[in-house]
């Protein structure tokens, strides 16, 4: 059986934690073939522990050699190296988000396009087990009404790598944390689309000195990105969505959440429950699911190697990753400005 030759661009820690190991799991049909980072050092570390037989220090050397890559970067660069990947002819995982901006998404979505390959963002929580039995019953919700979502965490600022550097990353909490649960949001309330967005964002806790943070330390002088979010968007059938995601909250403790007021009955997503007017009461379903985050990195997986070999179709697909970039733009314009943003 072939096997498709599948090279990693960043050699970083959601290379080493999320994608190795799925594709180490999935051996019988993938093959990690090269590496590379502009950390060379690095990259060499990273093939030699995990038996990776080519090292590249320049990314477009790296693609002569493979059928796929998967892009671990800081966001500035995802456009770049996935537009060159594509017209190449190599098939593209990009970590999220898609990229800075919606027009740098769009990019990405035309080589994919004029080139027939595959183009997957990483937005993983559509493979969680209580996420994909959600979006199964959605039917039953029937239209929704009111979705809310909360992606917080208490004083967890990642203290490593560039996530506190907006000309790397374009931003913070949104674009690092809040866009899964904003992704999974709006897979599930599809097709319903939205069209305007009022939204605040904040850099207020993370600025502070004398940190309290979980997550290491770092320059709180140096932190130019949003540590909090919150947004209102309604949606072309006139429901709404109210959002809120924090690196830095100060709250009781972590929250994520989700969950959709329908027409027809409701769900939560985190943990799964059901809710369902019937016979003269309202009805409570619950069942046993996972949240097992290794799973649903196996299944992302999975799902990208058989749509790269024609078996499957992608559950991530490209045009609704740009969708949550278009979103993700307007919550920081609509903050920038002081107004609503309205979405084509």
């Amino acid at each position: 059986m072939k096997r498709l030759k599948m090279g990693l661009i960043g050699a970083g820690g959601i290379a080493e934690n999320r994608h190795i190991p799925a594709y180490h799991a999935l051996s019988e049909q993938v093959e990690i073939t090269a590496v590379q980072d502009v950390n060379l050092v690095r990259a060499k570390e990273v093939a030699e522990k995990y038996a990776i037989p080519n090292v590249f220090e320049d990314y477009l050397e790296l693609l002569n050699h493979v059928d796929a890559v998967t892009i671990c970067t800081p966001n500035k660069f995802h456009e770049t190296i996935a537009v060159a990947a594509l017209n190449q002819g190599v098939h593209v995982l990009c970590e999220k988000p898609m990229a800075m901006n919606a027009d740098e998404g769009k990019r990405m979505l035309e080589a994919a396009e004029a080139n027939n390959k595959r183009l997957m963002i990483g937005y993983h929580y559509r493979f969680v087990d209580s996420v994909m039995l959600a979006k199964e019953s959605m039917p039953e919700v029937g239209t929704p009404i009111v979705t809310r979502v909360q992606a917080l965490r208490q004083r967890k600022v990642p203290g490593w790598g560039v996530f506190i550097n907006k000309d790397l990353q374009g931003g913070g909490s949104l674009i690092d944390w809040g866009c899964h649960l904003l992704d999974t949001a709006l897979w599930l309330v599809a097709p319903s689309k939205p069209t305007e967005v009022n939204a605040q964002t904040y850099q207020c806790l993370s600025k502070q000195p004398d940190q309290v943070n979980e997550w290491g330390s770092y320059d709180h002088e140096a932190l130019d990105v949003d540590d909090h979010v919150s947004a209102y968007i309604r949606f072309d059938n006139g429901s709404t969505l109210l959002f809120e995601c924090s690196w830095a909250a100060n709250i009781k403790a972590d929250k994520t959440h989700i969950s959709i007021a329908g027409e027809n009955g409701g769900v939560n997503v985190f943990p799964y429950e059901f809710y369902q007017p019937k016979y003269q009461r309202m009805m409570e379903t619950k069942t046993k699911t996972t949240g097992d985050q290794e799973e649903a990195a196996l299944l992302q997986a999975k799902n990208f190697i058989d749509a790269c070999f024609g078996k499957d179709t992608l559950k991530s697909n490209p045009k609704d990753a740009l969708l949550v970039t278009k979103v993700i733009d307007a919550i920081y314009e609509s903050s920038e400005k002081g107004k609503s943003i309205f979405i084509d």
